[in-house]
C-alpha cells in the first residue's frame, strides 16, 4: 500500500534555522544536561493576567486558515484559536478532544468518532457534527487549497452516520489515524463563517472561527508588527480555560532584538530561541531557559544524484562526520547525535522496544575505519565533488557541512557546501527543479505526528510526499506496510523498529542531530509547556503569573 501520507515533517523549517537539548529551567543556556533532564511541562501559573507577550522567532505567519498551517509561525498561532478532534499532548500521548473518540474496525480501514454535542464557537453556534464533516472535507476540495490534501490520498468517504457521529472509510489500513487528526488535519472550523468569508478566509480581514480558548478579532493582527490573541470567556473546555485576557505575539526574527527583547522584559517569552542569542540570555536576570523534548532533527536529505546518492556513500559519511562535534560547537553543548531519521523524542513513550531498537539499528558512531569499510560497497562514481545546498543566511549550516566536508576528505571524497538564498532554497522541497545540479540539501525538521511508523513512512516510502530522491525499496514498504496496519501498539512499535533499521541501512536522509526545544520565559510568567507541543497544543492558554 502507499501510505497515508501525514503532514507531519514539514521541511520548510529548513531555512530558518533552529535547535538546542538541555536540562530544566535556569541559565545554563549552553552547554546543557543529559538527554533524559529534557522538560515536558514548566510549573502551573498561580494567577491570572491580563496581557502576555510573546514572540514568533520564525516571523510573521502566512494565514490563520487551518488548512494552510504548514509551518511554525502559523501552527504555533493557529493551535491557540482552532482545535483538533484529537489533542497532543505534552509527554507526546493523544487523547480524545473534539471527538469523544475514535473506534477503528476492518482492520484499520473503517473509523467511526463520536463527536462532543457541548462545543460552541467563539460566536456562540454551536458546533454541529456537520461542521466537523465540512472541516474533514476539507482536505478532498482541490479548491480549498489544502497543504495537508495528501494525507487524505487513501480516504474514499466520510459521512455523518449519526447524529454525533462520523464515519471515515480508507482504500488500506491507518491504525494511527487518531493520532494524524491531533494535528491541522484534524481541525474543526466553523462552516457557515468559511463560506461567507470566501477568497478572504484566513486574512487578517476574515480570519476564522474556531472553538479554542483564544479567539482571534479582525484588526488585532498587524500585518509586519503582531497579532493579539483574546481569552474565549465561554469556551467549553472550563479546565484548560486561558489564564491570560490576551496574549500578543511579535514577529520578531532578528537573534539581537530577540534577546535584547527578552531580557529587558519587553518580549516575555519565545520558543525557537535562536542560537545566537543563547549566550546572552544565559546571564539573564529577568528569566530562564527551558530547554524540552524535542520532535525536531538536523538532517542532509538526498537527492538521488551523484555520489550522494549511493546508500553506502551515504553510510559512510555518516560515519566519518563527527556530529558529537556537531552537538558541542555547533548547537553549543545541547544538541544529540542522532541515531536514526527518527528523532528520540517520540521513541520514548514505547521503552519496550528500547533494546530491540539497540539490537536492530546500525552502528552510526563516529569511527573513520568504519567509514571507510562502508564506501568500499559504493558504486558511484566517487571522484565528482558531492554539493550539497544550504539556506546561505544560516551560517551554522555551513560550519555542520564543514565538518562533514571533513570527514569526506578522510575518505578522499569531496563534499562541498553551497550557500542558496533562502528565497530559493524553500523551492527545493517542492520543486524537483530547483534541485537539479546538486546531490542533497539541509533541513531541520519535524514531526507533527508522535507516531514514529508515520515519519518513516513520510521519509522513505515509494512516493511519499518527503522522499525527494526518488528512493524506492520494495522490502521497506512492505515492512512500513506491517507496521501501519498492525492494531496492537506493541506489536506495531516492534514492526515500526524492524522497518526503522531497514530504513537507516539506507538512509535516503543522513541523520545529525536531534534537537530539543529552546524556550525562554520571563520571571513574571510560566506555565507554557515545554516538550515540541506547540504547534498542535493550545500553550498559551497554560501561560499565567508565576506568582
Amino acid at each position: 500500500m502507499k501510505h497515508t501520507k501525514i503532514h507531519a515533517t514539514i521541511a520548510l523549517v529548513a531555512v530558518a534555522g533552529l535547535a538546542l537539548t538541555g536540562c530544566s529551567r535556569g541559565t545554563e543556556a549552553a552547554g546543557g544536561g543529559a538527554e533524559d533532564n529534557l522538560l515536558q511541562t514548566t510549573p502551573a501559573p498561580v494567577g491570572e493576567m491580563d496581557k502576555i507577550t510573546w514572540n514568533s522567532a520564525y516571523g510573521e505567519l502566512a494565514s490563520l486558515d487551518p488548512i494552510k498551517a504548514f509551518n511554525y509561525p502559523e501552527n504555533t498561532i493557529v493551535s491557540n484559536v482552532c482545535e483538533s478532534m484529537f489533542l497532543l499532548q505534552p509527554d507526546f500521548t493523544v487523547t480524545p478532544n473534539l471527538a469523544k473518540s475514535g473506534e477503528m474496525s476492518d482492520g484499520g480501514k473503517t473509523w467511526t468518532f463520536d463527536i462532543r454535542d457541548d462545543v460552541k464557537f467563539w460566536d456562540g453556534n454551536p458546533m454541529t457534527t456537520e461542521d466537523v464533516l465540512f472541516s474533514l472535507q476539507r482536505h478532498l476540495d482541490p479548491d480549498e487549497g489544502s497543504y495537508m490534501a495528501s494525507s487524505f490520498d487513501k480516504v474514499t468517504s466520510i459521512e455523518k452516520t449519526g447524529d454525533w457521529e462520523i464515519t471515515m472509510q480508507l482504500s488500506e489500513p491507518n491504525t494511527v489515524l487518531d493520532q494524524s487528526l491531533a494535528t491541522g488535519l484534524g481541525t474543526v472550523v466553523e462552516k457557515a463563517h468559511r463560506e461567507a468569508a470566501g477568497a478572504d478566509y484566513g486574512n487578517p480581514s476574515a480570519g476564522v472561527m474556531c472553538t479554542g480558548p483564544f479567539s482571534y478579532t479582525p484588526g488585532d493582527w498587524k500585518q509586519g508588527q503582531s497579532i493579539t490573541l483574546k481569552k474565549n470567556e465561554s469556551y467549553w473546555n472550563a479546565e484548560k480555560s486561558a489564564h491570560a485576557k490576551a496574549v500578543e505575539i511579535g514577529f520578531v526574527v532578528d537573534p539581537t532584538a530577540i534577546a535584547t527583547g527578552l531580557k529587558s522584559g519587553d518580549i516575555q517569552g519565545s520558543y525557537d530561541v535562536p542560537l545566537p542569542a543563547l549566550g546572552e540570555l544565559a546571564s539573564s536576570t529577568t528569566g530562564s531557559m527551558y530547554f524540552g523534548e524535542g520532535m525536531q532533527i538536523m538532517a542532509i536529505i538526498s537527492t538521488g544524484n551523484g555520489a550522494f546518492g549511493d546508500a553506502a556513500v551515504r553510510r559512510a559519511l555518516t560515519r566519518a562526520t563527527d556530529r558529537q562535534a556537531v552537538a558541542d560547537t555547533v548547537y553549543e553543548g545541547t544538541g544529540q547525535p542522532s541515531r536514526s531519521i527518527v528523532p528520540q523524542g517520540p521513541w520514548n513513550r514505547y521503552p519496550d522496544v528500547a533494546e530491540l531498537r539497540d539490537e536492530k539499528l546500525p552502528d552510526l558512531s563516529f569511527d573513520v575505519e568504519a567509514a571507510k569499510a562502508e564506501l568500499k560497497e559504493a558504486k558511484a562514481d566517487l571522484s565528482q565533488p558531492i554539493k550539497i545546498a544550504y539556506p546561505s543566511e544560516r551560517s551554522f549550516y555551513a560550519d555542520i557541512l564543514n565538518e562533514m566536508a571533513n570527514g569526506a576528505k578522510e575518505l578522499g571524497l569531496t563534499l562541498e557546501p553551497v550557500g542558496v538564498p533562502s528565497a530559493q532554497f524553500g523551492a527545493f522541497f517542492s520543486d524537483p527543479e530547483a534541485r537539479k545540479g546538486f546531490d542533497g540539501f539541509v533541513t531541520t525538521n519535524y514531526l507533527s505526528s508522535p507516531s514514529p511508523i508515520t515519519h518513516l513512512a513520510n521519509v522513505a516510502y515509494t512516493g511519499s510526499e518527503q522522499n525527494y530522491g526518488g528512493f524506492s525499496n520494495p522490502a521497506i514498504d512492505e515492512a512500513i506496510d506491517q507496521a501501519r496496519a498492525a492494531a496492537d501498539p506493541a506489536e506495531q512499535a516492534k514492526l515500526t523498529v524492524e522497518a526503522e533499521a531497514l530504513v537507516m541501512q539506507e538512509q535516503p536522509w543522513v541523520p545529525i542531530n536531534d534537537l530539543s526545544v529552546r524556550m525562554y520565559m520571563n520571571e513574571a510568567i510560566t506555565g507554557a509547556p515545554a516538550s515540541f507541543v506547540y504547534l498542535y497544543y493550545p500553550w498559551a492558554a497554560d501561560l499565567g503569573a508565576a506568582e
